[in-house]
């Protein structure tokens, strides 16, 4: 049975029945067709691996999305790129940069590939991709129909949308397509970014790469999926409730719900990695499975941890965070048993 190990940046020791790469739509339908039949074995669609940990060995088929290639066009008003959902996505911000289509700087070293973008709707330091994504194309895996989704469709929300609800499972992302304004305002609001003086868009993707450098392993050195948990969003009440027990607690006011009114409608964003570390878990280590010293929002795998290591941990955090601040954080990755996605 090949292993699972090299297609996970966690790295935990798991097997599967295949292992199938696809480059284009046809090679893509032809196994999948030929597998979905099969009830007994499960199918996953695995991208560049680096949100999705495999704690248990596999019953079933991997298949790995390379999808490549990368066009681009514009107008007076906008650049339009087309990007193959196997294209790694660091080195697509890196060639925007490289051609000063820019929009993408506050995202650059995010591991993962192009497809997974949308999924996640993958932000950092203030910038959501969902503000720079015109169009998804998919392929509906029950008929084989390649359908083209807009912006709205994809129903995006913090680390959300529609491709974790109504179409989880339920479509394949072939490429997405991407708009950039050619006029538009740099995000330098967020964390170290403020500091920068006269930022340019190469200011802030050097800057961005440097903290998330300084602050998270690389997958290479040190197994990890990035950041494990979603930041939580509350409502000011909560906010509140914790500020007044801690000096200093960060945080970041999100819009709210417009239908309430104006002293309602604030929702707060707290890091996930400050409720963890105030919870005791920063460098704290369970068997081989390690909170990260410098970022507690990652969990590392310290080499031969084991699924149960990871689950046990993960849920240790969330029960202690949930006791001392009531508040439920929620895996950002990815997880799977012998069968398929499982919860914690």
């Amino acid at each position: 049975m090949p292993s699972l190990q090299p297609y996970s940046t966690f790295g935990l020791s798991a097997s599967c029945d295949s292992i199938q790469p696809f480059t284009d739509v046809a090679s893509f339908l032809s196994v999948y067709n030929a597998q979905k039949n099969n009830t007994d074995k499960a199918l996953y669609i695995l991208g560049g691996g680096s949100n999705s940990i495999f704690t248990d060995d596999f019953d079933g088929t991997i298949l790995v999305n390379e999808i490549k290639g990368i066009s681009h066009f514009d107008t007076e008003s906008h650049h339009y790129l087309r990007a193959g959902a196997g294209e790694n996505w660091h080195d697509f911000v890196t060639l925007c940069m490289k051609e000063k289509w820019y929009g993408f700087e506050n995202l650059a070293l995010i591991p993962g590939s192009v497809g997974a973008c949308p999924i996640q709707n993958i932000g950092a330091y203030g910038r959501e991709v969902n503000t720079l994504i015109d169009k998804v194309e998919c392929v509906l895996l029950e008929t084989g129909e390649q359908v083209l989704l807009s912006n709205e469709d994809c129903q995006f929300g913090y680390r959300d949308s529609v491709f974790k609800h109504e179409l989880a499972n339920k479509v394949l992302i072939t490429h997405v397509n991407f708009r950039l304004p050619k006029h538009y305002e740099l995000e330098t609001s967020y964390g170290e970014l403020t500091a920068l003086t006269e930022p340019t868009p190469e200011k802030v993707y050097s800057k961005v790469i440097e903290i998330r450098k300084s602050k998270l392993p690389d997958p290479s050195e040190l197994g990890n999926a990035g950041s494990f948990f979603k930041n939580p969003v509350v409502s000011k009440a909560v906010y509140q409730a914790i500020a007044q027990a801690y000096n200093s607690v960060p945080h970041f006011v999100v819009s709210g719900n417009a239908d309430l009114p104006a002293t309602k409608n604030e929702q707060i964003k707290i890091p996930a990695a400050w409720l963890i570390d105030q919870a005791g878990f920063k460098g704290k280590t369970l068997n081989k499975v390690r909170c990260h010293p410098t970022q507690p929002l990652v969990l590392t795998n310290l080499g031969g941890a084991t699924g149960s290591d990871v689950i046990t941990m993960a849920k240790d955090i969330i029960a202690s965070v949930q006791h001392k601040f009531g508040i439920q954080l929620e895996p950002e990755v990815r997880l799977l048993g012998n069968k398929g996605l499982i919860s914690l």
